[in-house]
Order: C-alpha cells, then structure tokens, then sequence
C-alpha cells in the first residue's frame, strides 16, 4: 500500500480529514499522520479521523515527534523524550494507525552499545505502557540517516527481536545515504529483505513499514530529501526486490512532492 507522509500539497482545505479524502481520490492507499512538531490531531478529534480512515479504506501509519532522543544525557530531555513517544502513540492509536515510526536516538559521547542498552530499556518500559493503556500499536524505531545517529539496520533488527511490540521502520532512502550511496542495487536490496527476514521471519516482511524518498547526502550521511526523478535512489530495483519477496504493508513517500512519488512508486510497481 502506497501513501503519503503527512496530508497530501493538493488537499483542499488542509487538514488531516481532507487528506485521508484525498488519498483515496489520488488512487492511494495509506497516509502517515505527521506528529512531528506537535500532535495535531487532538483527543476530541481522533475518532472521526480514525472513521474517516476506514470509510475510505485508508491504512494509517504516523511519525513521532522529531524531539525524541532516548539517550540523552540530561534527565529533563529523557523524560520529555519519553513522554512525546507515549503520548503520540496513544493518539495514534486512538485515530486507527497501526505503526508509529520515530528516530530513537544519538550516540552522543556514548558508545553504541552503551546506547543501544539505553535505548533498550526505555523501549521496554513504553512498550509497557502502552500495553497497560489498551494501545495496540507498533513501534518502529527507524533506519536513521547519519552515523552520528542510533539506528543502522543490525542496531534497529536487534531492538526488534528482543522486545515484543518492536518492529522496524525501515528507510531505504536513510540506509543509502548513511552508507554513503551503498545500498541501491537489486543485490543489496535483497540482502537487506534476507537480513530482516533471518532476524524477525517472515511476518516482519509481511507488516512492514517502510519510507522511501529521494535524498541527497555527503560523506556524513543525509543532508535532505529530493524528489525522486531528481536523486540516484534506484527506487525501481527497490519495488522489484520488495515484490520478488512478496513484502506486505506500507510505504510512504517521504519526497518533498509526496504524493507525486507516492504515485510514481504504484504505477512502478503495478507494472512489474
């Protein structure tokens, strides 16, 4: 299922209810709700977001606050970090999505496994919580961009096959920036999907979340996201490996035309 992250540019008025609408209208099929800066689907609204999703059969999936660190090392940013994860899983859950995506960290003067043990135990501890709150909701730490960044693909397989309720978010476009333009041919993707598939089995390919964007980078990793037609993502042998493995779920378009690519990647993949 193909979709947009956040409400597509050409939805008319701007809001989330609109923009499950025009999903459908587009021919699409899912939309990640953008909580990103702040939750901007409120309590009292959730209810008709989520009606809306399934009247028009619209997968939902949603992207946590950008403010999350869950290794950091001043009490206070831990705790908000923490607190911004739940609460957006909560209203995720609420409006219907079934996976809630986010950057879990930075190394920081940490080693990684100093952080990934860190990151652990607070992924513990919220899935946890949202179990004691009825929140039946993935999380899904995701596939970061940079190395100075938690979040290669082993660190991310790891967390996700030690805690129950952790799935990863894998972002192609992240993985070939952060190893430099690597990743990007029919071959590594494959072995990504056989990496995954040896980690999680084959339900983890079968309920995957997963971004896609063109992305621009340096030798540090991401510098931002492009449309496309204008990067060097060979996004056509990604869809034909993700279809040769008979992958399940959603990907969202990450581009700056979100819906544009959202459709360009379904009409690619219908056509293979």
């Amino acid at each position: 299922m193909f979709g947009t992250a956040g409400i597509p540019l050409s939805a008319k008025p701007y809001n989330t209810i609109e923009g499950i609408k025009k999903v459908r209208a587009l021919g699409l099929e899912a939309m990640e709700l953008e909580f990103v800066r702040n939750i901007n689907v409120s309590e009292n609204s959730a209810p008709d977001v989520k009606k809306t999703a399934e009247s028009n059969d619209i997968v939902l999936t949603c992207h946590a606050s950008y403010f999350i660190n869950l290794n950091s090392a001043e009490n206070a940013k831990q705790e908000a970090s923490v607190e911004r994860l739940k609460k957006g899983a909560i209203r995720a859950y609420e409006c219907g999505a079934f996976s809630i995506c986010f950057h879990a960290g930075f190394y920081q003067n940490k080693t990684p496994a100093e952080t990934y043990k860190k990151i652990r135990v607070e992924l513990e501890n919220i899935v946890e919580f949202l179990k004691n709150s009825g929140a039946k909701i993935w999380l899904r730490p995701e596939t970061t961009g940079k190395s100075s960044q938690f979040g290669s693909l082993d660190e991310i397989l790891s967390l996700s096959s030690e805690i129950d309720g952790v799935m990863p978010c894998v972002d192609f476009s992240h993985m070939h920036a952060r190893n430099g333009g690597k990743i990007n041919s029919y071959k590594e993707f494959v072995e990504v999907l056989e990496k995954i598939e040896k980690a999680l089995g084959r339900m983890a390919l079968n309920k995957m979340h997963i971004h896609v964007s063109g992305i621009e980078y340096t030798d540090k990793g991401e510098r931002n996201h492009l449309n496309l037609p204008e990067s060097d993502l060979n996004y056509k042998d990604l869809l034909k490996a993700l279809k040769d493995f008979n992958c399940k779920g959603v990907i969202i378009s990450e581009s700056p035309n979100i819906e544009l690519d959202a459709m360009l990647m379904k009409k690619t993949y219908e056509k293979l």
